[in-house]
């Protein structure tokens, strides 16, 4: 059984930059497969939320790793997943904030 999957305001920007940077800098077809992937990924989260390691395990903080330059972190809560950031892996890490 799936859980429901939620989306922070972080995650929702982090998503929103990203589909405009490829929709100004690639084709439309990346952007759909990225988008593509990234629903793809997400569903397999949903089904089983404990199948990606933990990064910050008293917070419950887990890693996906979507693509070399993006990665999910999320959080399977009782009765969601709760999707906290999709970041750019080519940024400074010490600016990665949930």
């Amino acid at each position: 059984m799936s859980k429901r999957i939620t989306w922070s305001p972080l995650a929702e920007h982090d998503l929103s930059n990203i589909m405009n940077y490829l929709d100004q800098n690639w084709e439309k077809k990346v952007a759909a497969n990225f988008i593509n992937l990234t629903d793809s990924f997400i569903h397999q989260i949903s089904i089983n939320p404990k199948q990606f390691p933990f990064i910050h395990k008293r917070k419950g903080i887990r890693k996906c790793v979507l693509t070399k330059h993006n990665t999910l972190f999320y959080r399977d809560k009782r009765s969601a997943v709760e999707i906290l950031r999709i970041y750019d892996t080519r940024q400074d890490p010490n600016t990665l904030t949930f």
